[in-house]
């Protein structure tokens, strides 16, 4: 089994994990005490040592990987669906390693429970917002995005002509990216960073 393979088979489960962590993030639309709640439920799941440590090596490998068959397939990539996918799964493929090594930061060496305020407090700590904002954005809108280029491949031949697909994945990810966003920032419904969190950042 090549690269590409083993990459799509990896895929399946961070995507999986993925659609829970935006499902749980846009919880906090509700109530944050909705987000904690689904948290704590999806962590029963998440976080059992099997699941989680297979989750850490896809991840990491999906990150990896998906690098090394951007650059791999530079010269052979034509069209528009295959540049937005090649764009999408870089930007991810550096979301993915970034944010994963900032969330075992924020666990194993500052001690913090990896929240909503985790990933709430660098958009309240100015001028930090100014990275954290489009790092969120962009990295939810490229994730519906490159699952839209896969389900376009996918597709039978006779149908890739039409990127409706790709196009419904753009507008579900603005739309996601967006609410996400505007929760994180307390555009939604008001709230009060814990100091701690605060603190990470010089506050």
């Amino acid at each position: 089994m090549n690269i590409s393979k083993l990459h799509r088979l990896s895929a399946f489960f961070v995507a999986t994990f993925a659609a829970i962590h935006i499902a749980n993030h846009l919880a906090s639309l509700a109530s944050i005490s909705a987000h904690l709640k689904f948290m704590e439920a999806a962590r029963i799941l998440y976080r059992a040592p099997f699941t989680e440590g297979a989750l850490l090596v896809c991840v990491t490998f999906q990150g990896a990987s998906g690098l090394w068959l951007v650059f791999a397939g530079w010269k052979q990539r034509r069209g528009a669906v295959a540049w937005i996918q090649a764009a999408s799964g870089f930007y991810l493929a550096l979301f993915l390693l970034i944010h994963l090594g900032a969330v075992l930061f924020g666990r194993a060496v500052l001690g913090l429970d990896t929240n909503f305020f985790y990933a709430a407090a660098g958009m309240h700590a100015p001028p930090f917002q100014y990275f954290f904002v489009p790092y969120y954005y962009v990295a939810v809108v490229a994730l519906f995005l490159h699952v839209g280029c896969a389900i376009y491949w996918s597709g039978p031949v006779a149908f890739r002509g039409q990127t409706l697909t790709v196009g419904v994945a753009a507008l579900g990810g603005v739309v996601a990216s967006t609410l996400l966003v505007m929760s994180l920032a307390g555009n939604i419904q008001s709230f009060e960073i814990p100091q701690k969190y605060l603190s990470t950042y010089g506050r």
